[in-house]
């Protein structure tokens, strides 16, 4: 009775409260680079701590999947194929397993051993997840990585063996294609959320509160191969219920580039507008753009402008100049689908927006 009354709780709660507050960013505003990282830490380093027994009744609410309210664990789930099992709350909570499809844990996605178990990391939801107890146990502390020939391979294609990215060496554990960038971000959301503390003890991926070199390139590769899902949007939002944070880079996928990548140069907006001087309003359509998208300003232009493509990672894809007209046309029939953003820029402004691809 009490989980119940728990759960109903929750989710009158965060039918409320769970959608991203008007102005959480704002502190943000305007920062690029190193100074837009600190601006975010300052935004979300401090949360509620759940204990870890909470933890089995968070995932109720944060990793239930919708079509038949199972566990939602990314070890066993095959989005592509057949998944071979699934896990019912509370009933198939681990205990002792003998082989896959046994039961299901509190998974520590970046290594509880990598911080020496502190707090609050230890108990952080937005890099703990309920997977596979035996799956979990096979993965162990070692980094996320890229494999060639696998040791061991899980029933939904995850993979241990040998790390063939370049800059690691050593054994890794491979997750599949379709939680790549679901992980990466989590790892990016350590990097601002805990960026004071030393997530490296152990041989891991960080130095301190910072990704190695390796790390940081493999996963923003991986954050911009796979695009912010349905699943982490819902995620972010009951996570910020129960602990009244967010992760950024689900919200704006687009910070990636703007802390760590070719955009670092270029300020943070949240509203999703960048402004320099004489702000303008301009409309896009359609959304999502399949073939081509067209911008109308809100008045002819008399000026050649800069327009600009970027994907998540900052990386310019498109660049055109054209000449002055009441609308304009930007092919993206080539572009794989996923969420990038349209820079427009004339001699005394410069705006950007968010576009989504879709196929």
């Amino acid at each position: 009775m009490r989980r119940i009354l728990l759960l109903f709780f929750l989710l009158a709660v965060g039918v409320l409260y769970a959608q991203m507050p008007a102005g959480y960013y704002s502190a943000a505003d305007n920062k690029a680079g190193n100074a837009l990282r600190v601006s975010l830490y300052g935004i979300i380093k401090t949360h509620t701590s759940l204990s870890y027994g909470a933890l089995w009744d968070a995932f109720y609410t944060t990793d239930v999947r919708p079509d038949n309210n199972m566990v939602w664990d990314i070890y066993s789930d095959n989005p592509d194929g057949v998944t071979a099992y699934y896990f019912s709350f509370g009933t198939d909570q681990c205990g002792n397993y003998s082989g896959e499809g046994d039961c299901y844990n509190r998974e520590h996605s970046v290594p509880k051993s990598w911080f020496n178990d502190a707090t609050p990391m230890y108990t952080d939801l937005f890099h703990l997840y309920p997977t596979d107890g035996w799956v979990n146990n096979k993965r162990g502390n070692l980094p996320l990585g890229e494999v060639g020939s696998p040791t061991w391979t899980s029933t939904n294609g995850s993979k241990l063996g040998s790390c063939i990215t370049s800059g690691y060496n050593g054994t890794v554990f491979e997750p599949i294609d379709a939680y790549k960038g679901d992980l990466a971000r989590t790892y990016l959301y350590m990097t601002v959320c805990y960026m004071d503390k030393n997530l490296g003890y152990e041989q891991s991926m960080f130095t301190g509160g910072s990704l190695k070199p390796w790390a940081l390139d493999m996963l923003m590769r991986w954050h911009q191969q796979d695009p912010v899902s349905q699943k982490e949007i819902d995620r972010n939002n009951a996570v910020f219920v129960l602990q009244g944070n967010r992760n950024p880079f689900i919200d704006f996928p687009e910070l990636v580039g703007k802390i760590y990548g070719a955009d670092s140069t270029n300020p943070f907006h949240p509203d999703g507008i960048e402004v320099w001087e004489n702000p303008v309003h301009w409309s896009l359509y359609p959304v999502p753009a399949v073939t081509d998208v067209t911008i109308v300003p809100p008045v002819p232009l008399e000026e050649e402008i800069l327009l600009q493509v970027l994907d998540i990672a900052g990386q310019v894809v498109r660049q055109e100049r054209p000449v002055p007209a009441e609308r304009y046309t930007v092919s993206v029939s080539d572009l794989p689908a996923g969420m990038y953003v349209l820079r427009i820029q004339g001699s005394n402004f410069c705006i950007a927006r968010k576009m989504v691809v879709g196929r």
